[in-house]
């Protein structure tokens, strides 16, 4: 990156740009971190790469100084507009900064393909902007994220594991999911209560099994809702034959894998019409 680019605490103390709690912000400085996350995402040679959430800048600044074509930022804090212009003026018609809420727009249309998404997310809305995106999830090569660690573990989560649930099942569905490294509290500024990991989700060619997103998040809503039930009781609501599905309703929500929660999905739509 250009050597006159100012250090980033310095920025954050010319703009005035606390960390604030009721965005999810916390900022990272270790450039050697922002670098690892950026090589997580692979070669990004070719491709533009949308950022949600980049505060200040500092996972920006890695991302500018690899490989991408271009780097869409999303900023939702506008006391963050004027730093990132000034990053902006260092990398010319490479960074774009988008103003306005990752939760009302669409990445996708943000960027031409091929894209990926590299963030360090804000916390307080990483999973539904996670399920925004998993919804057209082959619009992109890859998402490399942080998260919360315990959000990450769930995401990850195999059967008849404690972490394992809804988001486990409709993530996995639709993307191959890689662990990268976890990233202590204290590389962030401030630091949050818990340790964070990047992962990677690499969107499938298909789902792993056919199903419909409406019908698999009621079926997992119901299952996982009363998970200590067996499934005869807690998709009972739903008046579903689990015989004729294959399924035996002895068993639990978490003993099922993703292709078993399609199958019953699809019963589900079939027995709508």
């Amino acid at each position: 990156m250009p050597a006159e680019l100012p250090p980033l605490r310095d920025v954050i103390a010319r703009h005035g740009l606390g960390a604030r709690k009721s965005l999810g912000q916390h900022f990272l400085f270790d450039g050697n971190l922002t670098a690892r996350i950026v090589r997580a995402a692979g070669d990004l040679k070719g491709v533009t790469v949308i950022e949600v959430g980049p505060g200040p800048g500092g996972l920006t600044r890695a991302l500018l100084d690899s490989d991408a074509t271009r780097v869409v930022a999303i900023e939702k804090d506008a006391r963050c507009l004027d730093a990132l212009a000034e990053l902006a003026a260092h990398y010319p018609d490479r960074l774009r900064v988008v103003p306005g809420d990752a939760l009302e727009l669409d990445p996708a249309a943000l960027a031409p393909a091929p894209r990926r998404i590299v963030a360090n997310l804000p916390y307080n809305v990483a999973t539904p902007l996670l399920l925004n995106w998993l919804r057209d999830a082959q619009a992109y090569q890859s998402l490399t994220l942080m998260f919360q660690a315990e959000v990450a573990d769930r995401l990850l989560a195999e059967p008849r594991t404690k972490a394992y649930g809804r988001l486990s099942v409709i993530t996995q569905w639709l993307c191959e999911v890689r662990r990268d490294f976890n990233v202590d509290k204290r590389a962030f500024t401030p630091p949050p209560k818990v340790m964070s990991t990047v992962i990677t989700l690499t969107p499938r060619p298909q789902p792993l099994a056919a199903a419909a997103w409406a019908d698999l998040e009621r079926v997992t809503a119901a299952a996982f809702g009363q998970r200590r039930k067996m499934l005869r009781a807690s998709l009972k609501g739903l008046d579903l034959d689990l015989a004729a599905a294959g399924i035996d309703g002895t068993r639990r929500a978490e003993e099922l894998g993703v292709a078993e929660f399609c199958t019953l999905a699809n019963a589900l739509g079939a027995k709508q019409g």
